[in-house]
């Protein structure tokens, strides 16, 4: 997880591009910023799916392959 501190900058250097615009520094850091936030959220996204089940109105499990597949990668 990305601690406070970086998504403060994050969001301040966001709100700061809007009013007066980044310097060429700021810029670069912003956009390892959003890199690192962005890279965060997918790995969470993907430990999220590979929790999942799907079942259908039966109760058959009719989880895809792929989600199945990525879950014995445990």
């Amino acid at each position: 997880m990305l601690s406070k501190e970086k998504i403060a900058r994050i969001n301040e250097l966001a709100n700061k591009s809007k009013k007066e615009g980044l310097s060429k520094e700021e810029q670069k850091e912003q956009q390892e910023l959003r890199e690192a936030y962005l890279k965060n959220v997918r790995k969470s996204f993907k430990n999220h799916m590979k929790g999942m089940t799907v079942v259908d109105p039966n109760g058959n499990d009719v989880t895809p392959e792929k989600l199945k597949k990525l879950k014995q990668k445990k």
